[in-house]
């Protein structure tokens, strides 16, 4: 019988991205034939980690494989005979970069963090991402528009909520932020704003009630809220900018034209323009019900083939 990978994933449990990323990348480790171990980290001061470093070198290797989660844990190396990172290069800190020598591959999610990465003089293997299918047949579509950036402050949210200000006829619009500490200026009738937390139950209707799901990414490691709307069956409104348009194409979504307005780390910011975010409104607008259908089926159809193919683009990292 031959031998399993044993793998311990190692990043920080932040109940955001990170949090999504683990069972996801360990339960497709899994379906590869690996063993797996999730070591979900808090925040930490350096006292936590220099003990975690004296424990560990005093072991032999627990482990085959270690896979880093966006950032670069040194005091974890000795746990397994080979390292790898899977970065989110709009993350990737000053230290993370000084650390990158050490690691023995780059597994990158998206090809633009592959450019990233291999500019930097780092060893990559492509690998993709998925994210969980969030599709529920069973809920009533509506002609209607939701964005869900959840706790973050880099998916254009403001500007949504400026530009729907200025258009009172639009349908519904539903916000699902849970961003504290923001200012949000007085809201038109036809934006609903929720600020609290919902249950998994309550946010998964939402995504599937909607036909249109807006996701002005200005970057993405990868892009769970994409991925999921196409799993919805849903039209994606995305930039077209690396790395939203690697997932989202004209086949199976809409492009809002681009432009560049900062950096964030290793990552290029990217924001739009509101006319050009009007138009692509407007056409989702005119949509007829059998280019909706189109579209939602062709962006079901690369999320299933996508996520089939996760755990064989990993087997085939773990064993070039």
């Amino acid at each position: 019988m031959p031998h399993r990978d044993r793998c311990q994933l190692i990043a920080r449990d932040n109940n955001a991205g990170l949090s999504r990323d683990l069972p996801l990348l360990a339960d497709a480790l899994q379906r590869a034939g690996c063993s797996t171990q999730i070591t979900g980290l808090p925040h930490r001061g350096r006292f936590a980690e220099w003990l975690t470093r004296i424990k560990l070198a005093r072991q032999s290797p627990a482990f085959d494989v270690n896979v880093m989660l966006e950032r670069i844990r040194p005091e974890f190396m000795r746990a397994a005979k080979r390292n790898v990172l899977i970065p989110n290069p709009e993350y990737f800190r000053p230290q993370d970069k000084a650390a990158l020598p050490l690691m023995d591959v780059v597994w990158v999610k998206t090809r633009h963090a592959e450019r990233l990465f291999q500019t930097l003089g780092a060893t990559t293997r492509y690998i993709g991402f998925t994210s969980a299918d969030r599709y529920d047949a069973g809920v009533e579509r509506k002609q209607a528009f939701f964005h869900g950036p959840g706790r973050s402050g880099n998916k254009g949210t403001q500007a949504l909520l400026a530009l729907w200000r200025k258009h009172p006829e639009w349908p519904m619009l539903t916000v699902a932020w849970r961003r504290k500490r923001v200012e949000i200026e007085a809201l038109p009738a036809n934006v609903t704003l929720i600020r609290d937390h919902l249950s998994d139950a309550d946010y998964r209707r939402l995504q599937n009630e909607h036909r249109f799901h807006l996701c002005p990414s200005q970057t993405e490691g990868f892009g769970h809220y994409l991925v999921e709307a196409m799993s919805c069956r849903a039209v994606v409104v995305t930039l077209d900018a690396e790395p939203m348009n690697e997932l989202v194409t004209p086949e199976r979504g809409v492009l809002v034209p681009a432009q560049a307005i900062g950096t964030q780390d290793l990552a290029t910011c990217y924001g739009f323009a509101e006319a050009a975010m009007e138009t692509a409104i407007e056409r989702c607008l005119g949509m007829e019900a059998a280019t909706i259908e189109h579209i939602g089926e062709a962006a079901r159809a690369w999320y299933e083939n996508n996520h089939a193919g996760f755990s064989l683009r990993l087997l085939s990292a773990l064993h070039p």
